[in-house]
């Protein structure tokens, strides 16, 4: 894979390194329905923090918006068309020094195959949104999974 111009790591202020020196974006994909899901991708070993759940995103590019780079992100990783999805709301953790957006997103078809189209994801799955605790989730996106699972709860109530 060809380097692009926002990889690279952040050594933010907080203590932490971060991956993208423009920020970083993931796209929350929730399938609405009796039974909502959200969209997981189960990162490969190799990859940072690599054996966790999370959502399907990566660094940023110069110039791109948070919801441009989380579709892009989704559609390299995970094979989602960005012209089924909806884009709702944006939740924002910013760091100073760097910035990661969760893009949350309404899929506007009945359904949508998701599996992992590069070596980042070992799997791509829909996932209930009851059983989402049940993984090893990505520290960050656990810690975030509670306020998110409310956000969504509230735009399908």
């Amino acid at each position: 894979m060809t380097p692009r111009p926002g990889d690279g790591w952040v050594d933010c202020r907080c203590g932490h390194r971060h991956w993208g020196l423009h920020g970083a974006a993931g796209l929350l994909l929730v399938r609405p329905g009796p039974e909502p899901a959200v969209v997981l991708q189960h990162r490969s070993e190799w990859t940072h923090q690599g054996g966790t759940w999370g959502i399907p995103g990566g660094a940023r590019e110069p110039q791109e918006s948070a919801a441009q780079g989380a579709l892009r992100e989704a559609a390299e990783e995970a094979g989602i068309d960005p012209t089924v999805v909806q884009v709702v709301d944006e939740r924002v953790l910013d760091h100073v020094d760097w910035s990661y957006t969760t893009v949350l997103a309404v899929l506007t078809v009945a359904d949508l195959d998701v599996r992992p189209t590069d070596a980042e994801s070992a799997e791509i799955r829909w996932v209930p949104l009851d059983q989402v605790e049940q993984r090893p989730l990505l520290p960050a996106f656990g810690t975030a999974w509670p306020a998110l699972r409310q956000r969504i709860e509230d735009l399908l109530a």
